[in-house]
């Protein structure tokens, strides 16, 4: 299964929660079944780092996120991936706009698909530092419920 976590700059929210993502599937066991990659549905990042102060929250929890670069969501994402998964509802409604007619992938909130219904992760960026770890804390909480939520779903295959 691929997994495409989004938001709007792909600097802070979707890249965070990409990193936490693949750490945590690799723990439970799915890093072999479940790939995961991140993007925004803005162009204004596109191959630039996390921002820093995610890099360095996310590093204060032993999350290296230094590799990963943004990128924008594209009409092929729509078919590489089984799921797209929002950060926000704007990001959401964005995401749901540019679906292609003849994709079969399955959008939806990051937040409502770990379980944690009509959350949305809030965008740290024009905030103090202490909002990443507040995101941080979300998407932990969230990559869990995710994990069990893709154990459910794929143990018949496995």
């Amino acid at each position: 299964m691929r997994i495409l976590l989004v938001c709007l700059g792909n600097i802070c929210r979707s890249p965070t929660a990409e990193a936490i993502l693949r750490q945590r599937l690799v723990a439970a066991g799915l890093g072999d079944v479940v790939t995961v990659d991140s993007c925004g549905t803005g162009p204004w990042h596109v191959g630039e780092p996390p921002d820093p102060r995610a890099q360095r929250a996310a590093a204060r929890r032993g999350i290296d996120m230094s590799d990963l670069r943004a990128r924008q969501l594209e009409e092929a994402d729509f078919y590489r991936h089984q799921l797209l998964l929002a950060m926000d509802h704007d990001n959401l409604s964005v995401i749901e706009s540019r679906r292609p007619v003849d994709s079969r992938a399955e959008i939806g909130l990051f937040l409502d698909v770990a379980g944690m219904q009509t959350q949305a992760i809030p965008d740290p960026y024009f905030g103090g530092g202490d909002g990443f770890d507040g995101v941080l804390d979300l998407i932990e909480s969230g990559a869990d419920g995710l994990i069990a939520h893709l154990k459910e779903r794929l143990e018949p295959r496995r």
